[in-house]
């Protein structure tokens, strides 16, 4: 089953979904629910309809909830999941429906957004399963469901993201042969895909439909490429522009073109279309508010770029500008951590600004919280260690670059900075002996690491 857009349904279920996305804009939103629930009993692969009413279920619902019940959910929601599950084996439509009655009530229940991703992607619909897989990966990270996560994303269209995901798992989990496999296989199959050799491989296709339409080719590697230049740039602009004023609800195309203004350096035209999609959608989301975070950080340091540095009032003009950017970051992660109190890598970000601005006591609470994320744990325990550190807390520093120590198999740079952290720290309490025994691991693997050398060079010319 492939999944739809709003073009490729009936005309009477395109008009029934124009009517439920105006009643959540009117915060109509029982009403755009019962509506949305009806056109996906009917068309369950329509992509848009489910994000649609994903919206409208997290806008009715608002804040968060515990840790616990997102987990679990609540009592009356048991029965439902058992359903699910049964209908998991026989069938998989009705058990995305019957996980979407669940999620009516109770968006936030993580063990409903795991039945309706596995039901979807037992129906091939990779897209509605990265919908909710994205959202259990946010509040419960684990190896399953990263990996279901990285190879869904590449199942959709998305395989360079796929591939990260992926990546950052093998790096947590060295030697999974299940990881490896799985991300071999999306690298194998984006190669194809990419090159068009995929329908070769099938007998559907040749080399002449490779290199056809040269025209469509052209602006298809106009889109993909990341940096584009200023005429490639304008010319797209104005092709999305033309869309929109056909498609004025089209989420991708108003994406793209605040990325196009972000690159022609239109930050205000660029943040006005992350507006228009926050609009559109009816909320907004933490990828979404990261990319508003970026681009206005991004207008900061153009106009930095352009004071001019013989102008007599440049000195107080940059140092005012970067205090209103630093300011700005820190109240803008302050927000957004406040907003998705779930988000652990959220948690990270703020600290790591805290950390930063030498505010350890809330650097060490961010941490704190940001060490359960499997994907950060490393990350989280050595910036919290050197929170211990700068504080005198010398002994719970210790303790802190041990367990990250133990926990790191692989002897990369990461672990040379965590055995040096380490041992300066035994240095300080007074521990020589087992200080050098951390600066002598790094000496046998990289002697020209920092100053481990001169270290275990004076360690023992002090013995002879």
């Amino acid at each position: 089953m492939s999944e739809k857009e709003l073009k490729d349904i009936p005309r009477p279920l395109r008009e029934q979904y124009e009517k439920a996305v105006a009643a959540i804009q009117r915060n109509n939103l029982d009403y755009a629910i019962a509506i949305l629930g009806q056109v996906l009993q009917k068309e369950p692969a329509f992509y848009t309809g489910r994000e649609a009413l994903r919206a409208a279920q997290f806008k009715k619902t608002g804040g968060g909830r515990g840790f616990l019940k997102r987990m679990f959910g609540t009592a009356s929601s048991s029965p439902l999941l058992a359903r699910g599950q049964l209908e998991l084996r026989t069938n998989t439509i009705e058990a995305l429906h019957t996980a979407e009655q669940i999620l009516n009530s109770d968006p936030h229940s993580l063990a409903a957004h795991r039945l309706l991703a596995e039901a979807a992607l037992a129906s091939d619909l990779p897209r509605t399963a990265v919908l909710s897989l994205e959202i259990v990966f946010r509040n419960a990270p684990d190896r399953e469901v990263a990996l279901k996560l990285g190879e869904a994303l590449a199942r959709a269209g998305h395989s360079e993201r796929g591939e990260k995901i992926l990546g950052e798992l093998a790096s947590t989990f060295p030697g999974d042969p299940d990881i490896l496999r799985v991300l071999k296989n999306v690298s194998a199959n984006r190669t194809m895909s990419e090159g068009g050799y995929d329908a070769l491989e099938g007998g559907g296709g040749s080399y002449r439909d490779i290199l056809k339409d040269k025209a469509e080719a052209v602006s298809l590697e106009q889109e993909k490429r990341e940096v584009k230049t200023d005429d490639v740039a304008s010319r797209l602009l104005a092709e999305y522009e033309g869309r929109l004023a056909k498609e004025p609800r089209n989420l991708r195309l108003l994406r793209s073109a605040a990325e196009l203004h972000t690159q022609k350096k239109q930050f205000d035209q660029a943040l006005a279309y992350y507006q228009r999609i926050i609009d559109t959608a009816g909320m907004a989301e933490p990828s979404l508010e990261q990319l508003i975070t970026e681009t206005t950080l991004r207008k900061f340091d153009h106009e930095l770029e352009q004071l001019n540095p013989d102008e007599p009032d440049f000195a107080e003009r940059s140092a005012r500008l970067q205090a209103e950017r630093q300011a700005y970051e820190l109240e803008r992660a302050r927000t957004l951590v406040d907003k998705y109190p779930n988000d652990l890598q959220l948690h990270f970000d703020l600290g790591q600004l805290y950390f930063k601005a030498g505010k350890l006591e809330e650097a060490i609470q961010a941490f704190q919280k940001a060490q359960t994320n499997p994907h950060k744990r490393i990350p989280a325990l050595n910036l919290l260690g050197q929170c211990f550190r700068r504080r005198g807390l010398n002994d719970l520093a210790a303790r802190t670059f041990q367990n990250a120590v133990r926990e790191k198999p692989v002897f990369d740079d990461e672990k040379k900075e965590l055995l040096y952290e380490l041992g300066s720290v035994l240095e300080k309490m007074g521990k020589a002996e087992e200080a050098i025994e951390q600066f002598k691991l790094i000496y046998e693997v990289d002697i020209g690491y920092r100053d481990v050398a001169a270290k275990v060079v004076a360690y023992y010319s002090g013995k002879s």
